[in-house]
């Protein structure tokens, strides 16, 4: 059966915590000499609708390091969906190269690609989620903290894809979800009801509030990310109206435990969502966070394409 990487609910408690025990094995690697050549010849075909610094470097030095090679095909090359049908850009790619990762809008884009796909398809962003992000998120607390069970994570913001994803990792690792966002910018609720059918059985605990401030308290990670994601350009001048109050500064950190840790997905926005003071300070993983993306998705391109 042909593997895909959509969604991190897709994949069982200990599926997830052995691709991120592959990430840890591979970015020791990779700081001890280099990355054996797991995928030499293997070629990732990229499809962006969306621009991206983190996806698609990473992607592509991810192929490199183990190997292989990445192929970036831009929104006016592919035109998916519009000049070219999605079913028929799957099926052509699947007899071009070994892997497709796609950046896009909807969500649906994704599972077509998937459907019509002989070759495993990962999911770069979509409107709905963002697992390759999660896995970079999980690795990095999992460096700070040893595990993710039993931690606080509080996410501050919009109840975005970056949110969505972020919920569904901490629940399969029994790591504690809460939410602090503005009326009317609740996630997806099937997404939530999944978050809860799994938490049920890791145990996890996931709160929704509206009040920032009591999300954070024992808080060992804050996450918030971009009030106005890509597509939502119309919104702007709405939200930052809206999400003043859910600014992640040096008083809101100050309210949770000690060694807190603060995570942003980036781009940042400085002086919106995220303060400098606290993008640059003491508490701030940001970076290291963004360079596990690249060893995060080095395990899923292993596991789907070796």
């Amino acid at each position: 059966m042909k593997k895909d990487f959509l969604a991190v609910a897709d994949y069982s408690p200990s599926e997830v915590q052995e691709l991120l025990n592959l990430a840890v094995r591979l970015k020791q690697e990779h700081q001890n000499g280099g990355n054996a050549p797991l995928l030499k010849g293997k070629v990732l075909g990229m499809i962006f609708q969306k621009p991206s610094l983190r996806t698609r470097v990473s992607f592509d030095m991810g192929m490199r390091h183990l190997g292989g090679d990445a192929l970036y095909l831009s929104p006016s090359e592919v035109g998916l969906g519009q000049r070219e049908s999605i079913a028929d850009v799957s099926r052509v790619l699947s007899g071009y190269v070994d892997g497709i990762m796609a950046r896009v809008f909807a969500h649906d884009h994704i599972l077509q690609l998937a459907q019509w796909s002989s070759i495993p398809v990962i999911n770069g962003l979509s409107d709905y989620n963002h697992p390759c992000q999660a896995m970079a998120d999980a690795l990095t607390i999992q460096e700070e903290f040893g595990n993710l069970k039993g931690l606080n994570v509080t996410y501050v913001g919009d109840g975005n894809n970056v949110a969505v994803s972020l919920m569904h990792i901490c629940a399969k690792l029994g790591a504690n979800f809460t939410i602090a966002n503005p009326a009317d910018y609740d996630m997806f609720s099937p997404a939530v009801d999944l978050a809860k059918e799994i938490a049920f059985d890791s145990g996890a605990k996931l709160t929704f509030l509206r009040d920032p401030h009591t999300a954070v308290k024992d808080a060992h990670v804050i996450y918030t990310d971009t009030w106005t994601s890509m597509g939502q350009e119309a919104e702007s001048k709405k939200r930052e109206l809206v999400f003043p109050p859910y600014q992640v500064n040096d008083q809101l950190v100050s309210e949770a435990r000690n060694d807190v840790i603060v995570l942003h997905c980036l781009p940042a926005h400085r002086g919106q969502e995220i303060t400098d003071a606290v993008a640059d300070g003491e508490h701030s993983r940001l970076f290291p966070q963004a360079h596990n993306r690249l060893h995060a998705q080095k395990a899923i391109l292993v596991h789907l394409l070796q």
